[in-house]
């Protein structure tokens, strides 16, 4: 019983890694955001807008910490 409990206590303490793949079809907003691949080093930040930004598209920035984030400014799409 002791044990089981310390097995699930350092099973817990160790940090959870993720990854999303984004399949086929899809779509932020309108736009086209398929086949990409987000993790902890690299992650997106995408701001919608109902009016054209002033900043538009899509550009990839150093995170500070070893990584790398796109910042996307996208205007929203109609269906």
């Amino acid at each position: 019983m002791l044990l089981a409990l310390g097995c699930t206590v350092l099973g817990s303490a160790t940090p959870a890694l993720s990854e999303v793949r984004f399949g086929r079809n899809v779509r932020v907003g309108g736009h086209d955001f398929s086949n990409r691949t987000y993790d902890r080093n690299n992650r997106a930040i995408i701001h919608l807008y109902r009016r054209e930004p002033r900043n538009a598209g899509c550009a990839w920035h150093a995170d500070g910490r070893g990584g790398r984030v796109q910042i996307c400014h996208l205007r929203r799409k109609s269906r």
